[in-house]
């Protein structure tokens, strides 16, 4: 019989072996990803951000409209009222 210390350390070290390094991006991808940023940000048109996350990557479409280079972030629309600020280090891919 395993007492629940046990029993939390075994699912935490499971919940660890799944977890995932951040990939190492070539500067040839930084700038493909930097020229789809500027794309839809000039012509209004969606990208698809793959953004990194340890255990599943996340997936976020819209449209940029503002870069902030200082903080290293890009403001993304989703909707004509819905926005957020998507930090520049978690993007791992872009596509138009």
């Amino acid at each position: 019989m395993m007492q629940p210390e046990h029993t939390r350390r075994v699912i935490n070290n499971n919940h660890d072996e799944l977890r995932k390094e951040r990939p190492v991006l070539d500067p040839k991808e930084w700038e493909f990803i930097d020229q789809a940023l500027y794309y839809s940000m000039e012509e209004h048109s969606p990208v698809t951000l793959t953004l990194f996350d340890p255990f599943t990557d996340r997936v976020a479409k819209g449209i940029v409209i503002q870069v902030d280079r200082l903080m290293k972030r890009i403001k993304l629309r989703w909707s004509e009222e819905d926005w957020d600020w998507v930090d520049m280090s978690e993007i791992i891919a872009a596509a138009t």
